[in-house]
């Protein structure tokens, strides 16, 4: 599992993870979701659309950092999703907390990515 963070022309902050999002992948990102709750970012999309795996560990790992944002009055949305993780998010109703799209972040209005690149651990 793979975490990136790309900064927007808006400010906003765009994390694209790549990989399972199982507990193995979970544990190898977790330091870079708590550095993401560190963030000033008030907008934070998480793109998912190169993830082919998510159980319990994941969502749980989403969650985290929704719970973490929400506290702080930030949004997060998440992005791209495709396949067996949408099935799942479909499944128990996480759209109904935070905001899900199957649309790729580079379609959504204000969140196209800059040059900058800032990678985050994991």
């Amino acid at each position: 599992m793979n975490i990136e963070c790309i900064n927007t022309p808006d400010g906003d902050l765009v994390v694209k993870l790549c990989g399972e999002m199982d507990a193995l992948g979970c544990t190898k990102i977790r330091p870079g979701l708590e550095q993401i709750a560190g963030t000033e970012h008030s907008n934070v999309a998480l793109d998912l659309s190169q993830v082919s795996f998510l159980d319990s560990s994941g969502i749980g790992a989403i969650v985290f950092l929704y719970k973490r944002l929400k506290a702080q009055e930030r949004t997060l949305v998440i992005v791209g999703v495709q396949g067996q993780p949408q099935e799942l998010m479909k499944l128990l109703r996480i759209d109904s907390a935070i905001p899900v799209s199957a649309m790729p972040i580079s379609t959504l209005p204000g969140t196209k990515p800059q040059q900058k690149f800032t990678q985050c651990t994991g």
